[in-house]
């Protein structure tokens, strides 16, 4: 009978115990970065929500919302119940919308009685700043309150032009409050 080599030698042994092994801790380590993965769906993760931040909003948070339901667009609109506007004078409304069918949320500047573009006034410490702020899409309204977010964080005031005349808006501290938790509410559902 015709004796062979031993396919499993003690050198080869060897070699596999070394680098069966760093492989092992390779791929274990690497498991902790598992969250550090490349996004290459090519998606605008911007303003995309999650299922529980979504069904948290809608069962715990938009009890103090005014809720109007869009079937044509297939968008639910929350108008925070501190921020509604008086009947009659000038304002702007912050719009928290919801759109389930692209697992999207969106902020929108609505103007009450007023008419794009919106020429906004923003008093901050000594400081004045004005924005002119027209009416776009998604993206465009993003912009603008991103512009708008430190100082609606802050106790800054607002004005806005009608016609020349200048027109204080969000005056009032329960206002403030409802822009602070609408922005809060946003950014909780969008997860940033």
């Amino acid at each position: 009978m015709i004796k062979r080599d031993p396919v499993f030698t003690p050198e080869l042994v060897r070699i596999l115990k070394i680098f069966g092994s760093a492989s092992i801790l390779l791929v274990l380590i690497l498991s902790f970065f598992n969250s550090y993965r490349a996004d290459n769906t090519g998606e605008d993760r911007t303003f995309r929500m999650s299922d529980s931040a979504r069904l948290y909003f809608l069962n715990v948070k938009s009890i103090v919302y005014e809720r109007e339901i869009r079937s044509d667009a297939g968008m639910a609109l929350f108008r925070h119940e501190d921020l509604l506007a008086e009947s009659g004078s000038p304002s702007i409304q912050l719009i928290l919308i919801l759109n389930p069918p692209q697992d999207e949320a969106y902020l929108y500047l609505e103007p009450v009685g007023l008419d794009w573009p919106l020429e906004i006034l923003v008093e901050a410490d000594s400081t004045e700043k004005k924005y002119v702020l027209d009416d776009g899409n998604k993206f465009e309204h993003g912009q603008h309150i991103q512009k708008l977010r430190p100082y609606l964080e802050s106790n800054s005031r607002f004005y806005i032009f009608d016609q020349g005349q200048k027109i204080p808006i969000w005056t009032k501290e329960v206002e403030k409050e409802g822009l602070k938790r609408t922005l809060e509410d946003y950014f909780r559902i969008i997860e940033t």
